[in-house]
């Protein structure tokens, strides 16, 4: 292959990346979470859009580029041996569009279906509401509470207060995002 052959082919190969990127700004958030499951092989819990549309685009980049080098993986290692590094991409995996999952440290690997935020399965979650203590169980799939299982915190935190709630908010597993402040021009 010469040398402008190769030119052209990577000029195409960036104009095709480019598109989909292009695309992907005009994504309903439906159409994203397709996406994601068609380039990393695995369903997403989030239905962010501005979210969504950076991860996807940054997965079709490193399909297209090879994402980072073994120099970079090599230093990542060695700096952060413990950190749960869930996705390496295999050589074959570059070529075609699905990815290969390869567990890199010998500690658990959390499940990426899992919502992150969530304790691990068998943990208790305790909150005091009104002076009672209320405790919930983490299970594989929901939560128990009082003897009877929820598919969600949300629906636990209704339950408790009557009135809605987010459920990680009732049960301190996040924080309430504050705005920045808005400083007032002096004139």
């Amino acid at each position: 292959m010469g040398k402008s052959e190769q030119v052209r082919k990577a000029r195409a190969a960036a104009a095709t990346v480019s598109e989909q990127l292009t695309v992907l700004e005009k994504m309903t958030v439906g159409e994203l979470v397709v996406k994601y499951r068609e380039v990393f092989g695995v369903p997403t819990r989030t239905r962010n859009k501005n979210y969504l549309r950076k991860k996807v685009g940054w997965r079709i980049q490193e399909l297209a580029e090879g994402g980072l080098s073994p120099r970079a993986l090599a230093k990542i290692e060695e700096l952060a041996p413990q950190a749960p590094v869930r996705w390496r991409a295999t050589p074959q995996a570059t070529a075609t569009s699905a990815p290969a999952a390869v567990a890199v440290v010998a500690t658990p690997v959390p499940d990426p279906d899992r919502d992150p935020r969530l304790p691990p399965p068998g943990a208790t979650i305790v909150r005091v509401h009104k002076g009672i203590e209320h405790r919930v169980t983490v299970l594989d799939d929901g939560f128990e509470y009082n003897g009877e299982r929820h598919q969600t915190l949300s629906q636990l935190a209704r339950r408790i207060t009557g009135t809605p709630w987010n459920g990680f908010l009732f049960f301190g597993l996040q924080r309430r995002a504050r705005p920045e402040p808005v400083e007032e021009a002096r004139g």
